[in-house]
């Protein structure tokens, strides 16, 4: 193959895998405008984060933030921050629909499983057992 024909072939392939990044990035900004969308009570999804992050803030011990840490430890890089106040704010709910003091291991569990999509059940749970983390008492929170 010469020079000229390479060159047409990734001048063939090129709008393709444009029209493919274009597509990925769509999807997730869609999703993310969803989440700002507000529901039948006035407020996003993103307000309601906000609110119980913001509400449960000095609720959080050091123990508590660090056991986060660990659970939002095998969600890549780029996505881990927003998984991590996700993951607070459903703790955070948790926390304080029993009306707790603090922000125990119980709540970080309860949270955890309880924001984890149905799809990544199976990966969570290879997680809590790889980190020796019993789950026994919140196998019903699988089943909802």
């Amino acid at each position: 193959m010469n020079n000229n024909s390479l060159f047409m072939w990734f001048i063939s392939i090129w709008p393709f895998v444009l029209l493919g990044m274009m597509a990925i990035g769509g999807f997730f900004m869609f999703r993310k405008f969803l989440k700002v969308l507000p529901k039948a009570d006035g407020k996003s999804k993103l307000d309601w984060q906000n609110y119980y992050v913001e509400k449960s803030r000095h609720m959080w011990t050091d123990e508590s933030k660090a056991f986060l840490n660990k659970l939002v430890s095998p969600v890549p890089g780029p996505f881990r921050d927003i998984a991590k106040h996700s993951i607070a704010a459903k703790i955070a709910e948790v926390a304080l629909e029993e009306k707790a003091s603090e922000v125990t291991r119980d709540h970080c569990i309860k949270g955890y499983i309880i924001a984890t999509p149905k799809r990544d059940y199976r990966s969570l749970m290879v997680f809590l057992e790889k980190e020796k983390i019993d789950y026994a008492p919140y196998k019903h929170l699988f089943n909802t």
